[in-house]
């Protein structure tokens, strides 16, 4: 039997109203939530048309095993960034003028394992072994509007298709539960000189990395409770009816890292001989939906806890991006950097108390906001709708010729006020090696001196 997926009713008439234009197909992506039981889809976005070039123009690819699919996994890319904790892109569709054949099926096939493997390169995180592994595949012909749905296990990369349910459902996300979270976080990154041919991006992120099990094995109190995963999360809550339900069921999500130690675990302390370090201090506004049909409280934390590594990782990696792209000239041992770090914007789904996030640096306008859901989203939204999380801070990237490197995470050069709505990123170049050497000697110095007597 197959895997049925429930689906909001406006993405039949979304679908439907796609306009060809004069091309043999269309494609795009299906975003939602899976369970153990069927999936959701809520959203559909098509992938924007690719600018083309002269050379292209007078040889068009416009056949459906031509499809670009390096534009396709870029799309998908950058609507992965835009989804909260919960959300997931859930396979592709295509719609065609003609019906579906095998040279269609190996298409989305191929797309489909091609797109999940893009996503999968960035992520802090792991899917567990009990979650859903299936990936959705939807073929619609424009002619005869004959639908059909298929799913692939993109662990096994010889999976063949296996058929599914596509079932229409009115107001399918007006009453699921959000949960909140505002995490404070104080990474210290370290950059070996060992590692000094890789990019500051890979470094960042092997550094993350670490920092991730910390919030993967962190407590996680809902409403001010630690419940145990198998629980209902509406267990001891009256249950709102219709769309009452959505305003009313939002959890407050709290992070105890502190209480990862345990009588197993065993410092020990080294020395490490550095080129600089990577600070990622202050404060950040996680979101996660779950949907209302007997959540666990398993589903709702790790839905926030990807939530958490997503927005971190994802502020990164587009700050890193705008820097590239801008060219900015590297500064002098003695000089400092100062950038600022995207803060998190949202915005509701039409018809939906699903919320959608982008990122926003201090001097891009809300129009530009509002072009850039339009363009990967492909769906309207209103300037007055959005919703800033987060204030403007200061990203610090430093470059400095101390002759010690710090033990601990604090700084004087920082700010004096505290940082509560940004993530803050300061890189600091310490050229301190002679003296993390000398302090490396001395130690073994210690020991060899001790043990003697």
């Amino acid at each position: 039997m197959g895997r049925t997926y429930i689906v909001e009713e406006t993405i039949g008439q979304y679908l439907s109203n796609l306009s060809l234009q004069g091309k043999s197909f269309v494609s795009g992506l299906l975003i939602g939530q899976c369970s153990s039981q069927k999936d959701y889809v809520i959203l559909a976005t098509r992938t924007p048309p690719k600018e083309e070039n002269n050379e292209n123009l007078k040889h068009p690819k416009d056949k459906v095993d031509n499809l670009d699919e390096e534009w396709a996994t870029e799309h998908a890319n950058q609507v992965s960034r835009m989804l909260p904790g919960g959300l997931l892109v859930l396979g592709v569709f295509i719609i065609t003028t003609l019906e579906m054949g095998n040279d269609f099926q190996n298409t989305l096939r191929r797309l489909v394992f091609a797109v999940e493997k893009s996503m999968n390169k960035k992520r802090l995180w792991n899917f567990t072994e009990e979650e859903v592994s299936d990936r959705v595949t939807l073929h619609i012909c424009s002619s005869t509007k004959k639908i059909l749905c298929r799913t692939y296990d993109i662990h096994d990369p010889k999976s063949s298709a296996k058929p599914a349910d596509w079932k229409y459902q009115n107001g399918l996300s007006t009453s699921w539960l959000s949960l909140e979270c505002t995490v404070h976080i104080n990474i210290h990154i370290p950059l070996s000189t060992t590692s000094v041919s890789y990019p500051l991006e890979k470094n960042t992120k092997n550094g993350l990395a670490r920092w991730a099990k910390q919030i993967e094995n962190g407590v996680y109190l809902i409403n001010g409770q630690v419940k145990g995963e198998d629980c209902d999360l509406l267990e001891g809550q009256k249950k709102p009816r219709g769309n009452a339900q959505a305003s009313s069921c939002s959890f407050d999500v709290r992070v105890l890292t502190q209480l990862l130690l345990n009588s197993d675990h065993r410092s020990t302390a080294t020395v490490q001989i550095c080129s600089g370090s990577v600070n990622l201090k202050g404060a950040v506004k996680c979101r996660a939906y779950i949907h209302s049909n007997k959540p666990k409280v398993k589903d709702a934390v790790q839905a926030v806890k990807r939530d958490i590594l997503n927005t971190v990782a994802d502020r990164c990696e587009i700050l890193f991006e705008d820097l590239l792209l801008n060219e900015i000239p590297e500064k002098k041992d003695s000089e400092k950097e100062f950038h600022i770090l995207p803060h998190r914007v949202f915005v509701p789904i039409p018809g939906s108390t699903v919320m959608l996030c982008d990122y926003k640096f201090g001097d891009e306008s809300a129009e530009e906001i509002r072009d850039h859901f339009i363009e990967m989203l492909d769906h309207r939204i209103q300037i007055e709708d959005l919703e800033i999380a987060e204030e403007i801070n200061t990203a610090f990237l430093s470059s400095s010729m101390n002759s010690e490197a710090p033990l601990d995470n604090r700084d004087d050069e920082q700010p004096k006020e505290p940082m509560q709505t940004s993530v803050v990123l300061k890189i600091r170049q310490n050229m301190g090696m002679i003296a993390a050497f000398a302090v490396a000697v001395l130690a073994v110095g210690i020991f060899f001196h001790y043990f003697s007597d």
